[in-house]
């Protein structure tokens, strides 16, 4: 059944709209501070449909996410009290705030790095960073290079791939989206027996 294949177009459509790079920089500026999805999903889309654009993108993407994280620094530091009840009722996100804490404990400075370039929910690092009273230089400097570097690399990618990259994801991206979903239920189901 094709259901992905449409979704697929569909985004690479969106991907080539004029008005897309401001919604990358909306998104991108959101998610390093309340919104939960990640730039990647709207960055490497654009990136493989303009491929010769894909570093301007790349910059949108971490200039936006820089500056929401300066959001998420200053909403730890003069408004966790007014966060921290609906902080405490997301456990995964409680969670990350103190595993956060853990990290700057550890490596001060370098936990915005590694929450900048990793999966891990960057926006918990910046307010955890604002709640600490972190030094904002070396906060923004960390943020540009741990985003940065994740940010071009997709980019990277996708310029490399280019049209080649998109034809075959669009040859075969029925099967992967199935094999995800399949993916997501088996993960689901270990983890319900698990905790049963």
């Amino acid at each position: 059944m094709k259901l992905f294949a449409p979704l697929y177009e569909r985004a690479m459509r969106w991907a080539r709209h004029r008005h897309a790079p401001w919604y990358l920089g909306g998104l991108s500026f959101a998610e390093s501070s309340f919104f939960p999805i990640p730039p990647d999903v709207m960055l490497a889309p654009m990136c493989l449909a303009r491929p010769d654009r894909a570093w301007r993108f790349a910059w949108i993407t971490t200039i936006t996410s820089v500056l929401g994280g300066v959001l998420g620094y200053f909403i730890g530091l003069y408004a966790f009290g007014m966060i921290e009840p609906w902080l405490q009722e997301q456990p995964r996100y409680w969670a990350g705030y103190q595993r956060a804490l853990e990290w700057f404990g550890q490596w001060g400075v370098l936990a915005v790095f590694i929450a900048g370039f990793s999966p891990i929910p960057y926006k918990v690092f910046t307010i955890a960073a604002g709640v600490l009273s972190m030094a904002l230089l070396p906060f923004v400097a960390a943020s540009v290079v741990g985003r940065g570097a994740r940010f071009f690399l997709v980019a990277a990618l996708m310029r490399w791939g280019g049209a080649r990259m998109e034809a075959e994801l669009h040859k075969h991206i029925d099967r992967l989206g199935w094999a995800t979903v399949g993916l997501v239920l088996l993960g689901g189901g270990a983890y319900l027996a698990l905790k049963g």
